[in-house]
């Protein structure tokens, strides 16, 4: 079977659609794939989008794009809280207010950041689509640091 071939730019704005409309969007709910996950799918046309993740407050997960069933790309994440002086909810809350901003400027990696009702996002990131690493956190106005997430991914080759 042939492999899709997407340019860096169309595959970055094909995650950054999928990555709107799904965790963002509140859409795209599937059912799991594997015991006790949390799915969420994308499609447009011969592309698909999966996010996979297991837990809730603390949480591990993987992210997959397929072009013409063939894995494309990928990334894993591991996120958690690191004090008591956030909840899972607010955390989630400020995560997706401050993807929403980021996704809007037509990416999903780092360099960003954004404040609001006295947390502060903030997202790194080593790379590009193709490879990268990154880690994303929220600290309160005084600067406690009380959620962090790790990530790395990029282009799947055969």
């Amino acid at each position: 079977m042939e492999t899709l071939t997407l340019t860096s730019v169309a595959l970055e704005s094909f995650i950054v659609r999928a990555k709107s409309a799904t965790y963002v969007g509140g859409a795209g709910k599937v059912a799991p794939i594997r015991t006790a996950s949390h799915d969420l799918e994308y499609r447009e046309g011969d592309l698909v989008y999966r996010d996979s993740y297991f837990g809730g407050t603390d949480f591990l997960g993987q992210e997959t794009v397929h072009g013409a069933d063939r894995p494309i790309w990928g990334m894993n994440y591991y996120g958690y809280l690191l004090t008591d002086g956030i909840d899972a909810f607010t955390a989630g809350e400020t995560i997706k207010a401050a993807l929403t901003a980021l996704y809007a400027e037509g990416r999903f990696l780092g360099g960003f950041r954004h404040t609001a009702g006295g947390l502060t996002y903030v997202d790194e990131t080593v790379g590009e689509v193709n490879r990268f690493r990154g880690i994303e956190h929220i600290a309160t106005a005084d600067g406690t640091l009380v959620y962090e997430l790790r990530y790395h991914g990029g282009r799947i080759l055969d």
